[in-house]
């Protein structure tokens, strides 16, 4: 499941009220996420799964918290903001699977992108002129 489809998609209550238990290795496939990354989130503090013996199990809880990590990369947000945004989302009360954000950081998040944006044309140009040089060169 690729983090577009995350934004889109009604798939927070059910997995939070799922019974399902996940191991690490479905977890990846199913969200598209190396069992790396998977542990760097737990290492990290945003994820928590059962631990029984060597292996990690994923209930609906936390694949609902996996899908916001996601989601928080796609915005273009920081771990260290995701983490702020999740341990705000709990403490909201019941699981909405949506980060509660306000329009300063909305705006603030927008400016960033925008200026990442504007970096990544600039890439892009310098490399299209080299290409364009090294074609050039090759005819």
């Amino acid at each position: 499941m690729n983090a577009s489809a995350l934004l889109h998609s009604p798939t927070f209550e059910a997995d939070a009220n799922s019974p399902e238990m996940l191991t690490i290795g479905e977890v990846s496939r199913l969200y598209g996420v190396t069992l790396r990354a998977l542990r760097f989130y737990e290492q990290r503090g945003l994820l928590q799964p059962i631990r029984r013996g060597g292996a990690r199990f994923y209930d609906g809880a936390q694949k609902v918290r996996l899908q916001m990590i996601l989601k928080g990369k796609h915005l273009g947000f920081t771990l260290t903001e995701i983490a702020d945004l999740l341990e705000a989302e709990q403490e909201r009360g019941p699981k909405t699977g949506d980060f509660a954000l306000d329009e300063k950081m909305v705006l603030s998040q927008l400016r960033h992108l925008e200026e990442r944006r504007a970096d990544l044309d600039q890439a892009i140009a310098e490399l299209r002129a080299v290409h364009q040089k090294l074609a050039n060169n090759a005819a």
